[in-house]
Protein backbone atom coordinates (compact mmCIF):
# COMPACT_ATOMS: atom_id res chain seq x y z
CA UNK A 1 0.00 0.00 0.00
CA UNK A 2 2.80 2.24 1.00
CA UNK A 3 3.98 2.20 -2.64
CA UNK A 4 0.79 3.58 -3.78
CA UNK A 5 0.27 6.13 -1.68
CA UNK A 6 1.85 8.85 -4.04
CA UNK A 7 0.44 7.96 -7.24
CA UNK A 8 -3.19 7.59 -4.91
CA UNK A 9 -2.12 11.62 -4.27
CA UNK A 10 -2.14 12.69 -7.87
CA UNK A 11 -5.00 11.19 -8.31
CA UNK A 12 -6.99 12.69 -5.59
CA UNK A 13 -5.48 15.62 -7.17
CA UNK A 14 -7.30 14.93 -11.18
CA UNK A 15 -10.55 14.25 -9.13
CA UNK A 16 -10.28 17.24 -6.88
CA UNK A 17 -10.73 19.29 -10.24
CA UNK A 18 -14.47 18.77 -10.93
CA UNK A 19 -15.12 19.12 -6.98
CA UNK A 20 -13.26 22.29 -7.05
CA UNK A 21 -15.13 24.07 -9.93
CA UNK A 22 -18.67 22.56 -8.43
CA UNK A 23 -18.02 23.80 -4.93
CA UNK A 24 -16.68 27.32 -6.46
CA UNK A 25 -19.57 27.96 -8.09
CA UNK A 26 -22.19 27.36 -5.03
CA UNK A 27 -24.33 30.34 -4.31
CA UNK A 28 -23.05 29.69 -0.74
CA UNK A 29 -21.69 32.24 1.34
CA UNK A 30 -19.00 29.91 2.05
CA UNK A 31 -17.74 28.70 -1.63
CA UNK A 32 -14.79 30.91 -2.13
CA UNK A 33 -13.69 29.58 1.48
CA UNK A 34 -14.51 26.29 0.57
CA UNK A 35 -12.80 26.08 -2.97
CA UNK A 36 -9.34 27.74 -1.50
CA UNK A 37 -9.36 25.11 0.90
CA UNK A 38 -9.74 22.52 -1.84
CA UNK A 39 -6.86 23.84 -4.26
CA UNK A 40 -4.64 24.32 -1.14
CA UNK A 41 -4.77 20.63 -0.73
CA UNK A 42 -4.68 19.85 -3.96
CA UNK A 43 -1.09 22.10 -3.68
CA UNK A 44 -0.12 20.29 -0.52
CA UNK A 45 -0.61 17.05 -2.03
CA UNK A 46 1.78 18.19 -5.41
CA UNK A 47 4.14 18.62 -2.89
CA UNK A 48 3.47 15.78 -0.67
CA UNK A 49 3.64 13.17 -3.66
CA UNK A 50 7.09 13.81 -5.07
CA UNK A 51 8.54 13.81 -1.42
CA UNK A 52 7.15 10.52 -0.56
CA UNK A 53 8.03 9.03 -3.82
CA UNK A 54 11.55 9.98 -3.30
CA UNK A 55 11.79 9.42 0.44
CA UNK A 56 10.27 5.95 0.20
CA UNK A 57 12.78 5.62 -2.94
CA UNK A 58 8.76 5.18 -5.23
CA UNK A 59 9.60 6.75 -7.75
CA UNK A 60 7.98 5.40 -11.36
CA UNK A 61 7.56 6.32 -14.95
CA UNK A 62 3.80 6.58 -14.32
CA UNK A 63 4.26 8.73 -11.58
CA UNK A 64 6.46 11.03 -13.18
CA UNK A 65 3.86 10.97 -16.59
CA UNK A 66 0.63 11.68 -14.33
CA UNK A 67 1.94 14.56 -11.40
CA UNK A 68 2.26 17.39 -13.59
CA UNK A 69 -0.52 16.52 -15.87
CA UNK A 70 -2.78 16.52 -12.73
CA UNK A 71 -0.68 19.83 -11.49
CA UNK A 72 -1.37 21.31 -15.11
CA UNK A 73 -5.18 20.68 -15.42
CA UNK A 74 -5.87 21.71 -11.66
CA UNK A 75 -4.26 24.96 -12.33
CA UNK A 76 -5.37 25.57 -15.64
CA UNK A 77 -9.02 24.89 -14.14
CA UNK A 78 -8.28 27.09 -11.35
CA UNK A 79 -6.93 30.19 -13.69
CA UNK A 80 -10.08 29.57 -16.06
CA UNK A 81 -12.83 29.99 -13.48
CA UNK A 82 -11.24 32.64 -12.42
CA UNK A 83 -11.26 34.43 -15.36
CA UNK A 84 -14.63 33.58 -15.94
CA UNK A 85 -15.74 34.52 -12.57
CA UNK A 86 -16.26 38.17 -14.07
CA UNK A 87 -16.59 38.15 -17.54
CA UNK A 88 -16.79 41.71 -17.99
CA UNK A 89 -14.88 43.49 -15.17
CA UNK A 90 -11.24 44.33 -15.55
CA UNK A 91 -9.78 42.23 -13.35
CA UNK A 92 -11.04 39.32 -15.59
CA UNK A 93 -8.74 41.50 -18.33
CA UNK A 94 -6.10 41.27 -16.02
CA UNK A 95 -6.36 37.94 -15.39
CA UNK A 96 -6.64 36.31 -18.44
CA UNK A 97 -3.17 37.88 -19.53
CA UNK A 98 -0.98 35.80 -17.22
CA UNK A 99 -3.57 32.70 -17.75
CA UNK A 100 -2.80 32.85 -21.41
CA UNK A 101 0.79 32.81 -20.81
CA UNK A 102 0.63 29.73 -17.83
CA UNK A 103 -1.47 27.82 -20.34
CA UNK A 104 -0.25 28.53 -22.93
CA UNK A 105 3.70 27.77 -21.90
CA UNK A 106 2.20 24.88 -19.90
CA UNK A 107 1.05 23.47 -23.66
CA UNK A 108 4.20 24.50 -25.48
CA UNK A 109 6.48 23.17 -23.12
CA UNK A 110 4.86 19.63 -22.69
CA UNK A 111 4.56 19.43 -26.36
CA UNK A 112 8.39 20.28 -26.34
CA UNK A 113 8.90 17.09 -23.64
CA UNK A 114 7.30 15.14 -25.72
CA UNK A 115 8.98 15.77 -28.62
CA UNK A 116 12.53 16.03 -26.57
CA UNK A 117 11.52 12.34 -25.33
CA UNK A 118 10.93 10.79 -28.33
CA UNK A 119 14.36 11.39 -29.78
CA UNK A 120 15.60 10.49 -26.26
CA UNK A 121 17.09 14.02 -25.08
CA UNK A 122 14.23 14.45 -22.06
CA UNK A 123 16.53 15.14 -20.53
CA UNK A 124 17.70 18.26 -21.80
CA UNK A 125 14.43 20.04 -20.50
CA UNK A 126 14.12 18.40 -17.05
CA UNK A 127 12.36 19.82 -14.66
CA UNK A 128 14.75 23.15 -13.04
CA UNK A 129 14.76 25.01 -9.86
CA UNK A 130 12.68 28.05 -11.56
CA UNK A 131 10.29 25.57 -12.35
CA UNK A 132 10.16 25.11 -9.10
CA UNK A 133 9.54 28.49 -7.59
CA UNK A 134 7.48 29.41 -10.68
CA UNK A 135 4.83 26.49 -9.23
CA UNK A 136 5.03 27.60 -5.77
CA UNK A 137 4.14 31.56 -6.52
CA UNK A 138 1.63 30.32 -9.05
CA UNK A 139 -0.15 27.57 -6.27
CA UNK A 140 0.00 30.83 -3.49
CA UNK A 141 -1.37 33.41 -6.40
CA UNK A 142 -4.00 30.95 -7.38
CA UNK A 143 -4.80 30.22 -3.68
CA UNK A 144 -5.07 34.46 -2.67
CA UNK A 145 -7.59 34.86 -6.00
CA UNK A 146 -9.96 32.22 -5.34
CA UNK A 147 -10.10 32.93 -1.28
CA UNK A 148 -11.14 36.89 -2.59
CA UNK A 149 -11.92 38.10 0.91
CA UNK A 150 -8.89 40.61 3.06
CA UNK A 151 -6.60 39.25 4.94
CA UNK A 152 -5.34 41.29 7.79
CA UNK A 153 -6.39 44.73 5.96
CA UNK A 154 -4.65 43.50 2.68
CA UNK A 155 -6.83 42.87 -0.07
CA UNK A 156 -6.38 38.74 -1.15
CA UNK A 157 -7.60 39.62 -5.23
CA UNK A 158 -4.88 42.42 -5.12
CA UNK A 159 -2.05 40.39 -3.55
CA UNK A 160 -2.89 37.01 -5.70
CA UNK A 161 -2.94 39.35 -9.28
CA UNK A 162 0.28 40.22 -8.26
CA UNK A 163 2.10 37.39 -7.47
CA UNK A 164 -0.05 35.86 -10.53
CA UNK A 165 2.11 37.90 -12.69
CA UNK A 166 5.18 37.19 -10.73
CA UNK A 167 4.29 33.79 -11.56
CA UNK A 168 3.48 34.54 -15.37
CA UNK A 169 6.79 36.19 -15.88
CA UNK A 170 8.57 33.51 -14.07
CA UNK A 171 6.70 31.16 -16.44
CA UNK A 172 7.51 32.87 -19.49
CA UNK A 173 11.49 32.83 -17.94
CA UNK A 174 11.64 29.33 -17.27
CA UNK A 175 10.18 28.52 -21.33
CA UNK A 176 12.88 30.53 -22.26
CA UNK A 177 15.23 28.51 -20.20
CA UNK A 178 13.59 25.23 -21.57
CA UNK A 179 13.74 26.21 -25.27
CA UNK A 180 16.95 27.60 -24.96
CA UNK A 181 18.19 24.25 -23.69
CA UNK A 182 16.71 22.60 -26.28
CA UNK A 183 17.34 24.92 -29.71
CA UNK A 184 20.66 22.97 -30.04
CA UNK A 185 18.98 20.09 -30.29
CA UNK A 186 15.87 21.19 -32.39
CA UNK A 187 18.10 22.91 -35.02
CA UNK A 188 20.38 19.39 -35.13
CA UNK A 189 16.89 17.15 -35.59
CA UNK A 190 15.38 20.16 -38.52
CA UNK A 191 14.79 18.46 -41.84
Amino acid sequence: MKERIPNILTYGRILAIPVLILVFYLPVEWSATAATIIFMVAAFTDWLDGYLARRWDQTSAFGAFLDPVADKLIVAAALIILVEHNPTSAESIYLALPTIVIIGREIAISALREWMAEIGERAAVAVSMIGKVKTAVQMLAITLLLYQAPIGGVSAADAGLVLLYMSAILTFYSMVIYLRAAWPILNRHDT
